[in-house]
Formats: structure tokens, sequence, C-alpha cells
């Protein structure tokens, strides 16, 4: 297999420092997942239904398809029938009051560096006005450019724009229900038809965006596209990085469609729960992600501490106050983030209507103060 260059991470992100990370999306119309449990814990105390207990609320859809789940009986309860799709009107409505100052006013203030927007998450909707059509599902995109517009405000106050795009997972190609994540990898659309969408949806972000990062999630549906489409990259933003996200093997994938073969998957990851983690390759990763203490710090290669601010990335209506990270909380895991030389990716999840909860916004704000002194 052709692998990308190998390159130094570019002194910019090199140096310790905070980005800010962005979950928004329909999935804040239903705003809700189970609380209570970080996703490490879930995959080690609740397995086989980690992926369906997770407090993340972008995982809304995939939850609402797996009969006796939470998700589905309070949807139930309160929606009836009503498909996740049908949220994209109320969604759309409520978006229009999205103000990218606002927003990059705040980040600033905040002590931000970088900042990450989820431009397509697991549910395929897109944020910006995409000429590659989803073939299964057109038109499923906003006419605004949010993408675009919070660009602006970012590059304007002196901050680094970089773009999420969810990779390996598309449920409006591939919609098997998750528990698990023999599940996930199992429903990672390897088709030709997701290989050209995702490969092309990728190179015009890149083209019209120039991200300084560019943040892919979970994996890439085949290996042959990854370093094409990194070298793509590189020579559009020469100074760009990306993460380690880039697990590409399609028969890999293809093969855990087996049931058979998951469940030989799974029951391997569980019998190796209480080891210690260990580093893997990561032939195209210019740093490595740390999400919610999952993952290893490496020796030597530049990392990023993911996380929220609560217990997931989207907004969930269910959060408690004690789930989430206080002023003093926050400032003390930059500090120890950044002691490490690694990166904090921190994360908010806007309401529909672009506002920042203030249990959000304060810690941030007194970690600016922090860093400002």
């Amino acid at each position: 297999m052709n692998s990308a260059p190998a390159r130094p991470c570019p002194d910019w992100f090199a140096r310790p420092q905070l980005g800010i990370f962005i979950h928004w999306g329909i999935f804040t119309i239903p705003a809700w997942a189970p609380r209570g449990r970080m996703i490490h814990t879930l995959t080690g105390d609740d397995f086989d239904m980690s992926a369906v207990l997770t407090p993340y609320s972008e995982w809304y859809e995939n939850a609402l398809r797996v009969e006796g789940s939470a998700t589905r009986a309070r949807h139930r309860e309160i929606y009836g029938d009503k498909p996740f799709t049908a949220f994209r009107p109320e969604f759309d409505a409520a978006a229009a009051a999205f103000d990218a100052n606002q927003w990059a006013d705040f980040f600033a203030e905040a002590g931000a560096s970088y900042v990450v927007f989820v431009t397509k998450h697991h549910d395929g909707y897109c944020l910006w006005p995409t000429n590659v059509p989803n073939p299964h599902r057109r038109g499923w995109n906003t006419s605004r450019d949010f993408v675009g517009e919070l660009g602006e405000a970012v590059r304007a106050r002196g901050m680094r724009y970089g773009l999420y795009y969810s990779g390996g997972l598309d449920w409006t190609f591939r919609d098997t229900p998750i528990a698990n994540i023999g599940d996930m990898f199992a429903c990672v659309p390897t088709e030709d038809d997701y290989r050209a969408y995702a490969f092309a949806q990728s190179k015009e972000l890149i083209d019209r965006y120039k991200p300084s990062v560019f943040w892919n999630d979970i994996c890439w549906p085949n290996g042959e596209d990854v370093p094409r489409l990194l070298r793509l990259y590189y020579s559009v933003v020469p100074d760009g990085v990306t993460n380690d996200r880039w697990l590409a093997n399609e028969s890999f994938f293809n093969s855990l469609r087996d049931p058979a073969s998951r469940a030989s998957f799974n029951a391997m990851l569980k019998a190796r729960s209480g080891e210690p983690q260990q580093e893997t390759p990561a032939p195209y990763a210019d740093y490595r992600c740390v999400e919610f203490g999952l993952g290893v710090i490496p020796a030597e290669m530049k990392w990023e501490a993911c996380r929220g601010l609560g217990l997931g990335f989207g907004y969930n209506q269910a959060e408690l106050p004690e789930d989430y990270l206080t002023p003093d909380e926050l400032i003390a895991l930059y500090r120890d983030v950044t002691s490490q030389r690694g990166n904090l990716l921190i994360n908010v999840g806007p309401m529909a209507d672009g506002s920042i909860p203030e249990i959000q916004s304060a810690p941030l704000r007194a970690l600016g103060k922090t860093l400002r002194a």
C-alpha cells in the first residue's frame, strides 16, 4: 500500500495550546442521550451495548433504531413514530439565529488558537451547500454555508480553522444498528458509491475552505484513497495537520458483517479490556488523538486530548450540572494536557439556535481569563 509522505508536525500545531471543537446539527432538536457514564467506562462495563448507552447525543439516530433502548422508548413517548429526518425543518428554522461572529468572539475570549467545526456527523447531514449529491438522500445539506461563515469569522480573529468530517460512518449509506465496537466497524460503508462520495466531499471541503486541521472520524472506507486524499490535502494546505483516525481496511470491515466473525472480534476486545492500553501504528497521522481518556499518550509524537465539557459532545438536555467540568477542573485539565506536550481540544455543544449554554461557557471564560493573566 502506498503511504502518505513522512513529514514533521508543523510548528504552529506542535506547541501546546487550546482548540475548540463544535458538535452542532439536527441531533440538537431531540438533544438527548442517556447520562451518567463516560464512554471509556461503558466500553468496559457494558461493552455489548456501549454505543446505545453512550451519552453522545449526536448518536441519537442510531440509538433510536435499537429496540429496547432508552432513547427509543423516550422518543416514542414524546414524538411517536416521527423519524429522525423529520427533525430537519426544526433545526433549519432554529439555526437561522446562528451568528458566526458571536461564536468566534467567544472562542477568542476562551484563549483558543484553533477551532474545529463538525461539517458532517454520522447522520450524514452536511452543514455547507455541498455540490456533491448524496445518492441516497437528495438535498441532505444546508443551503446556508455555516462552514464558510464560521471559517471567515474565526480567521478574522487570528485563530486557525479546522474541519471535522465523518469518513467512517454515514447512516444515509449504511444504517445497520450499532450496539458495540464490532457493530460499528461492520457499519462502515465500503461500497463504491460511498467511497466516491466521501472522497469528493473531502476534496470539496479542502479546496473550498482550506482547513488547517482535517479531522477525520472513526476510519476510512478503503485503503487505496487515504494517501491520495492526504497528498491532495497537503498540496492545498502545506502546513495543515490531520489526526490518526485513518484505519482503512475494507476486507476487515466487510468480514465483520458476518455475525460469527463479529462475535469473535467483540469477544477478543472484551478479553483485552482489562489490559493496559497499547499505542497502535498510525501511518498517516500528524498527531495522535486521545478521546475522553481512551488512547495512549505517545512518548514522542504530538498528541491532542479531545473531550466535551460534559460527558459527550452534542448538546444533551439530560445532563446535570455535576456532569460538567467546573472552571477549576477545566483549568487543571488544560495545564495537565499542555504540560505533557498535548493540545486540549475541548468541545462545546450549542443548542439548535446556536446558543451555548452558560454551564458550558462559564468554564471556558474562566480558562481564558487564566490564560490572559
